[in-house]
């Protein structure tokens, strides 16, 4: 007999207890790791998770947000949490967002519509990176009212790629353009080397293994079918396939933005204009000078130069010397809501998470989004309380002691 009765769907109980189930199971951003190193094929995982050269800076980046403290205010009211934020003319409900991650369905299929999905429904920003496996216009449809857009380097032909791709973030209506300068050019992964993640990537008998004990992993890819890095596929010449766009995106993405170039795309764009990979207190002082809204304190995650200080380290002097002039905000090595309380006590506005988000995804699916925002929601709103503040507009007023920042560069 055909069972023709309606699907069952969960009570609003069940779902809570489902979500106290996954809380204890997956109380903090390791353990999503960990799980997620299970589920998804190595190479994938590995790209996802390493750096460059010996993974120095990526271990930098979180060591020097732990040896940050902030000392804690009691005797206050603090019943009332209000985590809401102003970026460029903009209210979010938050003030962190999704970091710009390339080939992001790498960790788990779908993963940019997943993410922008849910920041969508949160009410946070979400920056599409340019070698994202989802294109401007299906993020800037899925998420509206949140879409900011990262930016990369196409020198070729007059950077004709480069104003194309403005122009369709323009015309698909993201709020912030985000071109990024802390990627120089290549870098030495050792992980992908030892995997073989290359272009073109060749789907050998290691790897095939890998897929197949990964069913999970491998049943979402089905779903989205063979990534792509999407925002190239109409540069390729040709048909668009998973390696023609990567050949494409390896082939004519390349070097930073020259201060000459930023002018030039400060001129095009009306609209906010941030520039992400900012380290040197020069350069920011310079960036300012050209007219940008904002700037974000990066080193790209580790993912480029193993030798790059802490971003977090020289966030106190970027804010000196921009602060009053733009909107600072940072990425690289946060791992917890305390640690974006860290950085809303040093001067910036907004901190962008990244590895996390996707470790979230690679340990639950594409449930993985809504989990991790909610952990750092909630980190965030606990923490506020423990250093005695309201709203994170007091933030600036949390004492710190902070060994590792640079007073000077």
């Amino acid at each position: 007999m055909v069972d023709r009765s309606p699907p069952q769907t969960q009570t609003s109980g069940e779902t809570a207890a489902h979500g106290d189930a996954l809380r204890r199971r997956f109380p903090t951003v390791e353990s999503l790791r960990q799980r997620a190193r299970r589920r998804v094929p190595n190479f994938a995982f590995d790209f996802v998770d390493g750096g460059c050269n010996d993974d120095e800076c990526v271990r930098r980046n979180m060591r020097a947000f732990a040896d940050i403290e902030l000392l804690p205010r009691y005797c206050i009211d603090t019943d009332a949490i209000a985590t809401d934020v102003g970026l460029f003319g903009r209210r979010y409900a938050a003030p962190f967002g999704v970091a710009p991650m390339g080939s992001a369905g790498m960790m788990w299929p779908g993963a940019e519509v997943f993410l922008a999905r849910e920041a969508q429904r949160r009410r946070v920003p979400y920056i599409l990176a340019t070698p994202a496996n989802a294109s401007i216009e299906r993020i800037a449809d899925v998420a509206p009212d949140v879409f900011w857009f990262q930016l990369y380097r196409f020198p070729q032909d007059n950077h004709a790629i480069t104003f194309d791709l403005l122009k369709r973030a323009d015309e698909a209506g993201a709020h912030v353009l985000v071109p990024t300068i802390d990627s120089a050019g290549k870098s030495k992964r050792p992980r992908d080397i030892r995997n073989g993640v290359r272009v073109p990537f060749k789907i050998g008998p290691k790897t095939f293994f890998q897929i197949a004990t990964s069913p999970g992993w491998a049943m979402a890819l089905r779903k989205t079918g063979m990534l792509r890095t999407e925002n190239i596929a109409p540069y390729t010449e040709g048909r668009a396939t998973r390696d023609s766009t990567a050949q494409t995106m390896q082939i004519k993405a390349r070097g930073s933005h020259t201060f000459d170039e930023l002018a030039r795309l400060r001129d095009r764009w009306k609209r906010a204009f941030v520039v992400k990979g900012v380290l040197h207190p020069e350069d920011a002082e310079r960036l300012v000078s050209l007219g940008v809204d904002g700037l974000i304190v990066s080193n790209h995650g580790g993912r480029h130069f193993d030798g790059a200080p802490a971003s977090v380290d020289m966030l106190p002097a970027i804010v000196a010397v921009a602060g009053k002039r733009a909107t600072v905000m940072i990425d690289s090595g946060i791992r917890s809501g305390l640690d974006i309380l860290r950085a809303l006590a040093l001067g910036a506005s907004a901190a962008f998470i990244g590895r996390p988000l996707l470790y979230g995804l690679g340990a639950l699916g594409g449930t993985g989004a809504r989990f991790v925002m909610e952990m750092f929601d909630d980190e965030l709103r606990t923490e506020m309380k423990h250093v005695g503040i309201q709203a994170v507009t007091a933030a600036s007023e949390i004492t710190v002691r902070h060994p590792g920042a640079w007073r000077s560069a």
